[in-house]
């Protein structure tokens, strides 16, 4: 116990000693956390988010005002023998017109003299990749009868895209930052053992141990990790109590198969990561600038 007390001793005397430089690694630590604790709540959500959207791909070919139910049948039959469907609806224009007053019902204050809905079939595909190949097929076999052909592809595909780009700009801000982190934390470690050197030739020669001299800085390090990283999961909670209830909403994430990684999880990442960036710093330090 007395050396386990002397350790924090000694580690807790080498932080006060150099407050400002231990304060800068801390905070440095507490930026990178935070933007890696957004990293993984984003590229989690948007993962999940696009899971869902590829779940609601489907491929919809719609009948020429002029087309025979023959020509329908003929079409159907055509689909449901494609192996890569999973689902073929037919959608009458009735069924259609029920629905769209069901979605729009402002459209339909003033009454329609007719329907203007075509028929037409909805392709559920076994794989979300399989849509747009469906899609092309079927638009460029030209069947009789067919007026038109559309599947969501593109805009999710925009979507999705745009989501990748702000997933690797967090990615690449939390590489720099864990770097700088790391290098802080080691040049803090630096300062110590520079401080502290004729104490540790002192230690050396009544027989102290490596690794007991090592303690103290290595410990010094885990604490500005922990501490870092510990502060940016306050930061990360608040946000999430304030911001997300309001956000969530205009993003489309209230849907109840859409959702990130649990944030229990992603706090003992940056705990654990917090910790790991503490460690490498004062071991890289260690083995550069003390010579024991």
């Amino acid at each position: 116990m007395s050396r386990v007390r002397l350790l924090f001793s000694e580690a807790w005397s080498s932080i006060r000693m150099n407050l400002s430089t231990t304060f800068a690694a801390t905070m440095t630590v507490l930026i990178g956390m935070c933007l890696l604790g957004l990293f993984i709540g984003l590229g989690t959500w948007v993962l999940s988010w696009s899971n869902h959207i590829q779940k609601e791909l489907q491929v919809h070919v719609y009948f020429a005002s002029d087309a025979t139910q023959a020509q329908e049948q003929s079409v159907g039959a055509r689909l449901r023998h494609d192996s890569r469907a999973k689902q073929v609806v037919f959608v009458s224009k009735e069924q259609a017109l029920v629905k769209m007053k069901h979605d729009f019902p402002r459209l339909f204050t003033t009454g329609l003299p007719s329907n203007p809905l075509p028929d037409s079939y909805t392709v559920v595909p076994k794989k979300a990749s399989y849509t747009p190949l469906i899609g092309k097929d079927v638009r460029t076999s030209n069947w009789v009868g067919v007026d038109k052909v559309s599947w969501g592809s593109t805009t999710a595909k925009r979507v999705l895209t745009i989501a990748k780009v702000i997933s690797l700009v967090f990615l690449i801000a939390v590489v720099l930052l864990v770097i700088a982190s790391t290098l802080l934390i080691a040049n803090t470690i630096r300062l110590s053992i520079f401080a502290r050197r004729r104490e540790i030739e002192v230690m050396k020669l009544v027989g102290a141990t490596n690794w007991f001299i090592r303690g103290p800085f290595m410990l010094e390090g885990l604490v500005c990790g922990l501490f870092g990283s510990a502060f940016a999961v306050i930061l990360l909670v608040v946000g999430k109590a304030v911001a997300l209830p309001s956000i969530l909403p205009h993003i489309g994430g209230t849907s109840s198969d859409v959702h990130a990684l649990p944030f229990t999880l992603n706090a003992f990442a940056l705990l654990g990561t917090g910790l790991l960036l503490g460690a490498t710093g004062s071991l890289v330090t260690l083995r550069r600038f003390l010579q024991v």
